[in-house]
């Protein structure tokens, strides 16, 4: 009994899905047009405007002006022997990095100061070792998963699980809420139709949607903007499955609830900021208040993004991401239960 109802759904699903050509082609342009646009941003600070005080005006000054532009980070715009004149150029925006960093873009001044920092350290290492001494610290860093500091390789992973929840749950928050517009949701529930397979019904066909999906945004992320994938794509299509699951039946109990689709698409979109910012996606979770720690451990994309970055950057596997696959497992059993007994109070 169950079987048929799913498989009756499932085909009724599908016509409804094919006849919404315009729908079912933005399912997969929007994602292909968000992941050209957030892909090519670059978070790394190149040719930033500096303004140098150089007092010393020997070989060693010109040479660590040299180093400067040679990193690409600074592009010099005036050398200097007057402090003043240097803070009224950072003042007047004109540069932002002299011998006074300009504190107002703390990503900026962050990665100036440390570059300038370790070119200095750097220089005095090579003086004291050309005057015959001998250092008694010497750090040289190993920068694991990511050596060269790209961005696309940190953005474009946890970009993925984004993507995955501004399409899926917008297409499945109006599953119901469409036969309701169609006078067809009468129609459906006095049919005899089991709740979990009509659940089931209605979020397979956008569960292979999603999936077909996923296979196109790796490609683009892998081909498209080079990012490697050192983990193994078996793991993460049968974690997209869950994580699919989660959002679709999240989704689904939107559109019970809702009584327009515009209202739909409202509420799902609701979710997406609190997925972009409680979960990791830009700011480490680490420094959270409790409060909305713990509102982002129960959003889906917090556990995707964390296995996507793992897998991909990391070359992770199940027994290194087991707390997030048990979580996300969780998440989606807990929604697809509510969305049975939500489709069952309708049946009574």
């Amino acid at each position: 009994m169950i079987w048929s109802s799913f498989v009756a759904v499932l085909r009724k699903e599908f016509k409804h899905i094919f006849r919404d050509r315009g729908t079912l082609a933005l399912f997969f342009m929007l994602p292909v047009m968000q992941l050209a646009l957030f892909g090519f941003l670059d978070q790394n600070v190149r040719d930033l405007p500096a303004v140098v005080v150089d007092q010393d005006q020997t070989r060693y000054s010109r040479e660590l002006m040299d180093q400067m532009r040679a990193t690409k980070t600074f592009a010099i715009e005036r050398v200097t022997n007057s402090p003043d004149e240097a803070r009224e150029m950072i003042a007047q925006g004109t540069a932002r990095v002299g011998i006074l960093i300009d504190g107002s873009d703390s990503n900026v001044s962050a990665q100036a100061l440390a570059s300038i920092n370790g070119m200095v350290a750097q220089q005095n290492l090579d003086a004291a070792e050309a005057l015959g001494a001998k250092p008694l610290v010497s750090v040289q860093p190993i920068i694991l998963f990511n050596p060269e500091g790209r961005t696309a390789n940190y953005i474009i992973p946890g970009l993925v699980a984004i993507l995955l929840q501004l399409a899926a749950m917008v297409l499945a928050s109006i599953a119901i809420v469409r036969e309701r517009e169609q006078g067809t949701m009468e129609q459906l529930l006095v049919t005899p139709i089991q709740p979990i397979g009509l659940v089931l019904g209605k979020l397979a066909p956008y569960l292979v949607i999603g999936i077909v999906e996923m296979a196109l945004i790796l490609a683009l992320m892998r081909w498209g903007f080079g990012v490697p994938i050192h983990g193994s794509l078996i793991f993460l299509f049968i974690t997209a499955v869950f994580y699919l699951f989660a959002l679709l039946a999240l989704g689904l109990t939107i559109s019970m609830r809702a009584q327009t689709a515009m209202q739909a698409q409202q509420m799902a979109q609701m979710l997406l900021l609190p997925s972009i910012f409680l979960s990791g996606y830009i700011f480490p979770v680490a420094g959270l208040p409790t409060v909305l720690y713990w509102i982002g451990r129960m959003l889906p994309a917090t556990h995707m993004i964390n296995i996507m970055r793992g897998a991909v950057l990391r070359s992770a596997g199940p027994f290194d991401l087991l707390p997030s696959l048990l979580a996300l497992a969780a998440i989606s059993v807990v929604l697809i239960t509510v969305s049975v007994r939500r489709v069952r109070k309708l049946t009574i």
